[in-house]
């Protein structure tokens, strides 16, 4: 039987030290550990996937900026903005990565309706859109079928800071928020409504049909 996923929740949380944390839980767990679902934000930063070009970081930038272990490009954390970290048992969960990214965007687009906020995918740039703007951003890190980093969406951060980054690594893209979308939800707030959206995608058998 599946052992049902220990759910932690944190304020702030520093970057480099929640990113070791997760390292040493990931190597450390084995078949019978619980998956873990951290929920919590971090103090404004800028990351660098494992492949990502600094050349999307415009100068001079105030925000400090540290390589990270998971995919995807420049990325963007601050305040405000609801960092959802998916350490998982992919094999368990019979997912691959691409079937991972879909639950957590299905997770966010199922939140946003709830919002009565559309939204909707883009081809071959996960995350989440609205009105072409990105509200919600997704990096992993998948090793030995272990899973971690998740998803990082914007409920009220300083959406200047955004602008330090080429989205996604274009210039074009611009950030979007639930409150610039008229959405007055707190952080916390948003994690509570946001996790049972999560649970349903990674958990039920419907979600993996």
């Amino acid at each position: 039987m599946t052992p049902a996923p220990r759910i932690r929740h944190w304020d702030l949380y520093d970057y480099e030290p929640c990113a070791e944390a997760m390292r040493r839980h990931t190597e450390a767990r084995d078949k019978a550990s619980a998956d873990e679902i951290w929920l919590l934000q971090h103090p404004s930063i800028l990351t660098l996937g494992v492949g990502a070009d600094p050349a999307h970081i415009h100068s001079p930038c105030p925000l400090p900026v540290v390589r990270s272990n998971r995919g995807g490009q420049v990325t963007c954390h601050a305040p405000g903005q609801l960092v959802v970290y998916t350490l998982l048992d992919l094999r368990r969960l019979r997912l691959g990565v691409r079937a991972l990214v879909e639950r957590l965007e299905s997770t966010v687009l199922a939140l946003l309706a709830e919002a009565q906020t559309p939204a909707h995918r883009k081809d071959a740039m996960p995350g989440v859109y609205v009105e072409g703007k990105k509200i919600a951003s997704i990096g992993l890190r998948v090793s030995r079928s272990r899973s971690s980093h998740g998803l990082a969406l914007n409920v009220h951060p300083n959406l200047n800071l955004f602008r330090q980054i080429n989205i996604c690594g274009n210039p074009e893209l611009e950030a979007t928020s639930l409150r610039e979308c008229g959405v007055e939800w707190s952080v916390d707030e948003t994690a509570r409504k946001l996790l049972p959206h999560l649970l349903q995608a990674l958990y039920t058998r419907e979600a993996h049909a």
